[in-house]
């Protein structure tokens, strides 16, 4: 899995968060997020929703299977808003 320590500190360096980046949202500009999701982790977009009329969520995951819930806002924002591993992609009735 990203390690969540490491993304807080590449994503916001002057945070100076000593607990878990769990407690807080990590937020950055949409583009830096972006950057830092495909280019330092791999990322791809897997999917994304309309929240309302201001935000999208977006589930990033890489080829190893970590997943990473960005929710993005109009005004250029990006914030993670939960992480982890193992995701797969369900095809047809999970039932």
């Amino acid at each position: 899995m990203v390690c969540l320590s490491l993304l807080w500190q590449v994503v916001l360096p002057a945070s100076g968060a000593a607990g878990s980046p769990i407690a807080e949202v990590i937020c950055a500009p949409r583009a830096e997020m972006l950057q830092r999701l495909t280019l330092t982790y791999g990322a791809q977009l897997a999917g994304q929703g309309v929240r309302n009329l201001e935000m999208v969520m977006e589930v990033w995951t890489t080829p190893r299977g970590d997943w990473t819930l960005v929710q993005s806002y109009t005004d250029g924002r990006a914030c993670i808003v939960a992480m982890g591993e193992a995701w797969e992609v369900v095809e047809g009735d999970p039932a």
